[in-house]
């Protein structure tokens, strides 16, 4: 094991949200911080606000993950008497790390949305409006007879998922040449004589990101000194990404039932809906935070009710008027599962790394919104 820097944890953070489906208007990533200094405690918080600064201070962490991001808006200047900056210096006095992952984070697989998804039972999700799809590259790799099984298993590691198979390939038989020159250390043969193998042509999908780490993986897995490999960018694209889920309940309920379903499970203190209580609710779309812009996709969509938070008299409206039933969690109800979520992800990832790594969760976060009852 060993303790990473900033920089590694930021590699591992932007795997798990790439910083690439971010919405344009937003700001994520690493906002304040040394990449080459030395994490060993990271807490994980919703907003970058002071429970979680203070928190992660009390907690001796390096590195503060946020959903929210702790800089939104170009700054005219920095004061520590301006409480609109004050925490920025509060973190630098403490060597307070802070990275935000956004609307990367509500897009990406396994993310935010995913996480709410599953926590209200909507399954079989998909994005409710798509605005990325994975860039894809066929690999073309030449390997004699009998060492194309530890090659594929590198390879495997890296190859794209196609809908719902992984481990895909094509492989095919043929015979290569190849005459070593001076300073060449053949696999077989010997210099100045070309030479004649058994080969097997394979083919696999792979995803543009992972391009780099599956040649690695190729160079390290083949048994020649000079492997001869063919890369071809694709037109099809991969998997989509993009904001909200859409996705089915096991079974219909209605629209009542399922606003105290989601209250529970939230364990949000009220949720408002806009609809009849008795309408019946299997189609079900999602937008964690502040969602409503997305009515008309989910009516589209052919979704009976829309879950988000923030919804506004003029959303309610809209959503009577188009049809769909509207279910406001809240903003903080519908988020904060972010912070465990977060944690658990890195805390997995750093393992399979070796990296000597405490994750920590904000655990003093509240809904600035108080209930009358």
């Amino acid at each position: 094991m060993q303790t990473p820097r900033l920089s590694d944890l930021i590699g591992i953070i932007n795997k798990i949200a790439p910083s690439s489906l971010a919405e344009e208007w937003d700001a994520v990533g690493l906002q304040l911080g040394d990449p080459a200094a030395p994490v060993s405690r990271i807490m994980t918080a919703l907003d970058p606000g002071p429970p979680a600064i203070e928190a992660a201070i009390a907690g001796h962490c390096q590195l503060l993950v946020t959903h929210h991001p702790f800089i939104f808006k170009p700054l005219s200047r920095l004061s520590a008497a301006d409480p609109a900056t004050a925490l920025i210096f509060r973190a630098i006095k403490n060597n307070l790390a802070v990275l935000s992952i956004h609307t990367n984070y509500d897009s990406a697989e396994g993310g935010l949305n995913d996480l709410l998804a599953e926590r209200i039972g909507v399954v079989s999700c998909e994005p409710l409006r798509e605005s990325v799809r994975e860039e894809l590259v066929k690999l073309v790799v030449f390997v004699p007879k009998g060492y194309e099984e530890p090659l594929l298993e590198a390879l495997f590691r890296c190859s794209a998922v196609m809908g719902n198979y992984r481990d895909c390939s094509f492989r095919g038989e043929g015979r290569g040449t190849y005459l070593p020159l001076d300073g060449a250390k053949p696999f077989q043969g010997e210099k100045g004589r070309r030479e004649c193998a058994e080969e097997l042509r394979i083919e696999l999908l792979l995803r543009a990101d992972d391009l780099t780490k599956a040649i690695e993986a190729l160079k390290a897995a083949h048994p020649y000194e000079e492997p001869a490999y063919d890369l071809y960018p694709l037109l099809n694209k991969g998997k989509g990404f993009g904001l909200g889920r859409i996705g089915l309940l096991q079974e219909p309920v209605t629209l009542a039932q399922y606003a105290e379903v989601v209250r529970e499970r939230l364990g949000a203190g009220v949720v408002r809906y806009v609809g009849e209580g008795s309408r019946p609710i299997r189609r079900v779309a999602l937008c964690s935070g502040s969602g409503a812009s997305l009515l008309r996709e989910a009516k589209r969509r052919g979704a009976d009710l829309l879950v988000t938070g923030d919804v506004r008299y003029h959303d309610a409206r809209t959503a009577e008027e188009l049809g769909v039933a509207l279910l406001d969690a809240g903003h903080f109800g519908t988020e904060i599962i972010a912070a465990q979520g977060m944690a658990t992800r890195i805390s997995a990832d750093c393992l399979l790394r070796k990296y000597e790594v405490e994750l920590l969760c904000c655990c003093d976060e509240r809904d600035p919104f108080q209930i009358v009852t």
